[in-house]
């Protein structure tokens, strides 16, 4: 078996200088395309100016099975509007160009295949992305993947739950690189009111196996959710609430209101 590229980039560098500082990286997510491609290419560099560390983009698909509903209706109107693979990797050149925040890709299997595997990763590394998220891809079929991903300087990044098995979690640490994400629960996505009580056990666990960055996914929503796991992980994603925020928020009202979020959850990422 062919030795594993070495990966070393802004994903990395990110996550060592907070590790360093003994901060939570903020990771906030965006549906590319969604309410629009304008919005999503203005938004990415605001939420990096507003505290985010780490932007995730995540590509619409028609059957995303690990996403709750508010993911599932920003993928069909941005879907609809007729965002795709390549218009999503065009956002990320964009914001990529903007901001100094290291890019992560979330995406299905579905349209990675339909790109195929050299391309994507060749798109990909081009867009400036650091690090693609593949959450219906398992660790034990993902060995093609990430080898044309390592080749061009990219992470795959795996995901792991609280109901993830020894065995599992072993083999995933052993080939992990950037970070692994660690689902806050086990089910869809969605803003939750308060985090799992066994979360810091599982995380735990994981971390006994690796030195790998831990950062956790899935129902983080509020400054508390971040004040709670510093210390026992090395970053958190906040995804559907954010979403939910633009839906609820007037248009000619959104970047500020965005800005103000992202502002009140970094604070909350550091000891004050």
């Amino acid at each position: 078996m062919a030795t594993l590229a070495r990966v070393e980039n802004d994903l990395d560098r990110c996550l060592r200088a907070h590790r360093d500082a003994g901060t939570l990286a903020l990771a906030m997510y965006l549906t590319a395309g969604y309410p629009d491609a304008a919005s999503t290419v203005r938004w990415g560099p605001l939420l990096a100016e507003s505290g985010a560390a780490i932007v995730e983009l995540g590509v619409p698909f028609s059957d995303p099975l690990g996403d709750g509903p508010t993911i599932q209706r920003s993928s069909q109107r941005a879907l609809a509007a007729g965002m795709t693979m390549r218009g999503s990797l065009e956002i990320a050149t964009s914001i990529h160009a903007q901001t100094r925040a290291a890019i992560v890709i979330m995406s299905y299997c579905n349209p990675i295949m339909r790109m195929g595997l050299q391309t994507f990763a060749e798109c990909a590394a081009s867009a400036g992305v650091s690090g693609v998220i593949v959450p219906d891809l398992p660790v034990e079929e993902a060995g093609e993947l990430r080898e044309s991903l390592a080749e061009n300087g990219v992470h795959l990044i795996y995901l792991l739950s609280p109901e993830s098995t020894a065995a599992r979690i072993e083999s995933t640490t052993k080939v992990a690189g950037g970070f692994i994400y660690c689902m806050a629960l086990t089910g869809v996505t969605g803003a939750r009111t308060d985090l799992a009580a066994g979360l810091p056990e599982f995380l735990a666990r994981v971390r006994a196996l690796t030195t790998v960055p831990l950062v956790v996914g899935f129902g983080i929503s509020r400054p508390e959710h971040l004040a709670q796991l510093r210390g026992a992980a090395d970053g958190a994603v906040v995804a559907s609430a954010l979403v939910d925020l633009v839906d609820r928020t007037p248009e000619n009202d959104r970047d500020a209101a965005i800005e103000a979020y992202v502002r009140e959850l970094h604070a909350s990422c550091s000891v004050s």
